[in-house]
């Protein structure tokens, strides 16, 4: 077993505190990393506090991972030590189903192993997360990555680079297409990063007037406040494909409008509450949909980690101590920071 060293909740009410636990010995099959770097989710935050109903305490959240490989196992051809690596959302699934089979591990039909908040199949045992110094995994959920700098800001592309990437490909967004996105936070300033970065005309809509400046130096052509009615209604049946990012209930329907026949737009963002249902005129009458989409695969995580590498494309960061994570939430909740938390591993000990 190997010692390990983090910050875990040890109950829906109790702040985040240094907690010693151990990982597995490294098998054949298995990377073992230092964790450089950790990105901050909303994820984190609903897990720590139980807010889903699911959660194993302790708990170590985290799983936007950057590290560096201290060690492989005997069997392990792709990674050698010295290598920098990431860890995303999951570290195991079951690699039989159809959905694995097609390189879909977030989909699978048993369920993938969470990088936290396990259990692992088999033993059943609770997975650990990237709060911590270092972590061990089988080297098929272990990627690859190619930015030389800045890596602290690469951190969050393993979970809101993958899960905006993942639907713009599938709905094959691309120059001369105009694309929406809704919602400027963790996962839509990096939707508006990789849909302009696809060629698409971007325009982002935002309930905060004061967003329009950071939107356009993100790469938006235009900026929309979805509460000014006449704003909305100048783009009545033109867009191609949104992006709705929200993780708060609000009314779907004035998105749906924008929508051209037979155009989509995918939810990614997972509200507490349920959204209110949808008109279904909206739909039928234009044939319009509405989709969800959940992170992205292994092969399809490295794919979007590589085109960022090409495109020069990190996330606007804060970086924090590992001391400063409770207060983190708080901004988190008030949406108090841009655009998303990082925490710099060197300071566990400080």
């Amino acid at each position: 077993m190997l010692e390990a060293k983090g910050y875990a909740a040890q109950n829906a009410t109790s702040p985040l505190a240094p907690y010693r636990f151990q990982r597995r010995a490294p098998g054949a099959n298995d990377v073992q990393i230092e964790i450089l770097y950790c990105g901050v989710c909303h994820s984190d935050l609903h897990t720590a506090r139980n807010e889903w109903n699911n959660t194993l305490y302790p708990s170590v959240p985290g799983h936007e991972i950057v590290g560096r490989v201290v060690a492989v196992g005997s069997s392990v051809s792709q990674f050698k030590p010295g290598d920098t690596v990431g860890v995303g959302c999951m570290v195991d699934s079951c690699q039989h189903c159809a959905s694995c089979n097609e390189g879909l591990e977030q989909y699978c039909e048993k369920g993938f192993v969470g990088t936290y908040n396990g259990p692992a199949f088999g033993g059943g045992e609770n997975t650990y997360g990237g709060y911590s110094d270092n972590i061990v995994v089988d080297e098929k959920f272990v990627l690859r990555i190619s930015h030389t700098e800045n890596l602290a800001a690469v951190a969050p592309l393993l979970c809101a680079g993958i899960t905006t990437y993942s639907p713009l490909r599938q709905w094959k967004v691309g120059p001369g297409q105009k694309v929406g996105v809704v919602g400027l936070g963790g996962l839509g300033h990096m939707a508006v990063k990789i849909a302009a970065a696809m060629g698409a005309h971007v325009v982002l809509f935002t309930t905060s007037p004061d967003k329009r400046e950071d939107a356009l130096r993100l790469g938006a052509k235009e900026v929309v406040v979805s509460k000014n009615a006449d704003e909305m209604a100048a783009h009545v049946n033109s867009f191609d494909f949104i992006l709705n990012t929200v993780a708060a209930p609000h009314n779907l329907d004035a998105f749906i409008n924008l929508l051209k026949r037979d155009a989509t737009m995918t939810l990614v963002g997972a509200p507490a509450t349920p959204h209110p249902s949808p008109s279904v005129f909206g739909l039928i009458f234009k044939r319009r949909r509405i989709a969800g989409s959940l992170i992205g695969g292994i092969a399809e995580t490295q794919e979007m980690l590589d085109f960022c590498a090409e495109h020069n494309i990190v996330s606007d960061i804060e970086m924090i101590g590992m001391q400063q994570i409770n207060e983190a939430y708080e901004r988190m909740l008030k949406s108090d920071v841009k655009y998303r938390f990082v925490i710099d591993m060197a300071t566990l000990d400080a």
